[in-house]
């Protein structure tokens, strides 16, 4: 039986999945790491652990008895994808693969200074005019700019060559295809595909090239920078020495445009929410890119060969930062629950939450505010508040938030999406689901496999070569599990996002003191 092995990194885990030519799992294995808090509004992930959990679990898969070795010593593996958190930002020696320091999270917002001078300079319209992205330390540049100016000597090594920046992804390829030792790193690959280089506020995505006065901008070597290599395409071999067989490398996407892809949204309009540490949703917009109006973001969905009929495929996407991780801030934080599954029935334990309002912006808030300044608050408590009404509190916010998107990407694209694609973690929390399908006003839709973004890097990998044939052979596998239609009347609906509104007002520019 042949697969597709696609690594799957995000910002509390690594994961690696086989799926079959039918897209189902085969095996799978997930570990997770530590997240670094070294001052408030600082997040930091250990690159070195990122690589050994993510290498450890694709040794795992590997070693399930349907993945076993096959005859003549073969892996039944086609390709690889690789699929992951974005915006992170890497910074390593070219020469051994090593860290010169932890990775900088796209949650952290220390370059949130940095961004706000750049703003006074008259800036922001030229860099979304550019990149489709308003300017935020959400995004790669300013971490990068970071990282060379606070770590000694690393502007001067940048410049001469000896350095290497990469998202995760950029991370995992140069490691897997050599970079794991200082002996063959000299072969390793240092690459990124286009959907990841569109999150770094440096690539130009109407041409798809670093952009020189970027560049300039923001104080970059071009010499750092990773070669930009399409989303669908073999980019390389894994290092024999590393799983004892060459494994072809074919597929590279951002984790929510993996996701959309894994939706099957490849038509214009169709849209996906994925529900994960964040909440990201994508509204595909075809060939054209189309710049927002209403603070969302233009992305590059990914690319594909030219030969492609349609080579580069762009969306507009909304950014909620605390979605799942609300409820990792309920279990950890608040210690109101022992596991994240927990907080369904807490809060249906209650049949609203009293006025209460969770605003989560522990990290700032995302689209369409795009305050960094924003903090979270818990408004609207009495003595009779209960940590139901809290937990239920708490899934209404990740529900309003993305109402927040919906709303915007409705209004830019001028399209009345009728329902709304949903994967990710959380949306198995069917409360959730019900309550994300009363705030939009139209159905939510939840397919049988709901962890697309792994499979959306599969299906990217397996177009390559040619273990799927088309978009078709893909889109006919898509199946929905269940669909929640809005169960709340209109003036209710009106009601509770103006409510809301008040309380997400509370929460702006707290920290700007």
């Amino acid at each position: 039986m042949r697969t597709i092995l696609s690594l799957d990194q995000g910002t509390t885990s690594s994961r690696s999945m086989a799926f079959d030519h039918a897209g189902n799992v085969v095996a799978s294995s997930q570990k997770e790491f530590r997240q670094v808090f070294p001052q408030p509004g600082w997040v930091e992930h250990d690159a070195n652990e990122i690589w050994a959990t993510q290498l450890s679990t694709l040794r795992d898969v590997l070693k399930n008895p349907a993945l076993a070795l096959a005859n003549a010593g073969k892996i039944a593996i086609d390709s690889i994808a690789i699929t992951n958190q974005r915006e992170t930002t890497v910074l390593w020696e070219r020469a051994t693969g090593k860290p010169v320091a932890n990775a900088i999270v796209w949650q952290d917002r220390r370059t949130a200074a940095a961004c706000e001078a750049l703003k006074k300079a008259g800036k922001a319209g030229l860099i979304q005019r550019k990149t489709g992205l308003v300017l935020d330390a959400y995004f790669s540049g300013t971490k990068l700019a970071w990282l060379l100016d606070h770590i000694p000597g690393a502007r001067r090594r940048a410049e001469a060559g000896e350095l290497c920046f990469g998202t995760i992804d950029s991370w995992l390829i140069f490691q897997l295809t050599g970079g794991h030792s200082a002996a063959s790193a000299h072969k390793a690959l240092h690459v990124t595909d286009a959907s990841n280089a569109s999150r770094t506020l440096l690539l130009n995505i109407h041409t798809g090239q670093w952009d020189d006065e970027l560049l300039r901008l923001f104080k970059i070597p071009r010499a750092v920078l990773p070669r930009v290599v399409p989303s669908s395409g073999v980019v390389g071999m894994t290092d024999a020495a590393l799983l004892g067989v060459e494994i072809p490398i074919a597929g590279i996407a951002g984790d929510q445009q993996a996701a959309t892809f894994g939706q099957a949204c490849f038509a214009p309009g169709m849209a996906k929410n994925t529900y994960g540490t964040g909440c990201f949703m994508l509204m595909n917009t075809g060939s054209a890119a189309v710049l927002s109006r209403n603070n969302l973001l233009t992305t590059i969905a990914w690319q594909g060969p030219a030969s492609a009929r349609v080579p580069r495929a762009y969306a507009l996407e909304g950014s909620v930062f605390m979605g799942g991780a609300t409820i990792q801030w309920l279990r950890d934080g608040l210690k109101i629950i022992d596991q994240a599954a927990d907080v369904e029935a807490l809060a249906a334990s209650v049949s609203s939450t009293d006025d209460v309002y969770l605003v989560p912006a522990f990290a700032g808030l995302g689209t369409p505010h795009w305050d960094g300044y924003a903090r979270a608050a818990l408004l609207g408590m009495t003595r009779g508040t209960s940590r139901a009404h809290i937990a239920r509190a708490a899934l209404e916010a990740i529900a309003l938030q993305s109402a927040d998107v919906f709303a915007a990407m409705r209004a830019d694209s001028g399209i009345a999406l009728k329902e709304l694609r949903v994967d990710g973690g959380a949306c198995a929390n069917n409360l959730l689901m019900q309550l994300q399908a009363d705030f939009l006003g139209v159905p939510v839709v939840r397919p049988k496999v709901i962890e697309t973004t792994a499979l959306g890097a599969a299906y990217l990998a397996g177009l390559a070569t040619g273990f799927w044939r088309d978009a078709a052979d893909i889109s006919q596998q898509w199946q929905v599990d269940r669909r929640c239609e809005p169960a709340i009347s209109e003036p209710e609906r009106l009601a509770k996002l103006t409510r809301w509104g008040e309380a997400v007002a509370r929460s702006k520019a707290w920290a700007k003191h």
